[in-house]
């Protein structure tokens, strides 16, 4: 059971779905969720489930990459058969789509199309660098989308707010997974990434370039009135620790990834801050 837990990487998963009443906060504010609780519940529900079983799908589909860059994940060190892992995986999916048909069929309809983008990913598109890249950030950056869907109640503003913090969630989320790249180029057989094209120097530049046009963007919400005020100050550290993390992509990809992971945190916050 352990091993199965640690398939799915709790914390992480918890972060995503911790987006869903955020991202709800957000597109209709405090009143708004009031009213619809039970469907943002749900909602969290099947994000967690979802990026769970996408977690432990990951590590079925790397676990001979995983013995060289993850030995301790739970495949390599033996902990959960791959066969194991991916019938827990398909759980997991299943019960993530139940969830979001409880919420409303949009949302059910995301989270089909999200399911068939992430066995697409797995398939073919992680081996192609920046297609793989850019199905990830659309796939972190639709989780806001996802929660303006557990609002929508027919009217478009919800969902044109959702969208515009799925845009700084993607953008930041691209420049995460090249460091991850840089971070696995090692053990990568078999991948076109893009340190693997062009060089970790070249790699490393451009993670900065998305991480940096992430940070320029993130104030818009706040220029164009979507976000309170006490969002300008959060963001600003989250903001710090993202450019921290991009001057550390080519030299320690480790950190800088750790950093990126806690930078998303802190962004969450600022948007729930602004929300408020």
């Amino acid at each position: 059971m352990r091993g199965l837990l640690r398939l799915m990487r709790p914390l992480n998963a918890l972060m995503s779905a911790v987006a869903v009443p955020v991202g709800a906060v957000v597109a209709v504010g405090l009143a708004g969720v009031a009213s619809r609780v039970t469907s943002i519940a749900f909602g969290a529900l099947a994000v967690f489930l979802f990026t769970g079983a996408g977690n432990a799908l990951n590590d079925v589909f790397d676990r001979d990459v995983d013995r060289v860059n993850h030995p301790n994940r739970p495949i390599p060190a033996g902990e959960v058969s791959p066969g194991r892992a991916f019938d827990f995986a398909l759980a997991l999916f299943l019960a993530a789509v139940v969830a979001s048909l409880l919420v409303n069929l949009a949302a059910f309809a995301l989270v089909l199309v999200s399911l068939a983008l992430m066995i697409a990913y797995e398939e073919r598109f992680k081996a192609n660098g920046w297609s793989g890249n850019l199905l990830i950030a659309w796939l972190v950056g639709s989780l806001f989308v996802f929660a303006g869907l557990c609002v929508y109640a027919g009217r478009a503003a919800p969902l044109q707010i959702a969208a515009s913090l799925a845009l700084l969630a993607g953008l930041s989320t691209v420049g995460r997974e090249i460091v991850k790249d840089i971070e696995d180029v090692a053990g990568d057989v078999g991948r076109t990434t893009l340190p693997k094209q062009r060089g970790i120097p070249f790699a490393g530049r451009a993670a900065q370039a998305f991480v940096a046009l992430a940070v320029l963007l993130s104030v818009l919400p706040a220029v164009f009135g979507i976000l309170r005020v006490w969002y300008l100050p959060v963001v600003g550290v989250a903001d710090a620790i993202f450019l921290y993390a991009a001057t550390q992509a080519s030299r320690s990809p480790a950190k800088s990834e750790r950093a990126m992971k806690a930078a998303m945190a802190v962004a969450l916050v600022a948007f729930l801050a602004g929300g408020l």
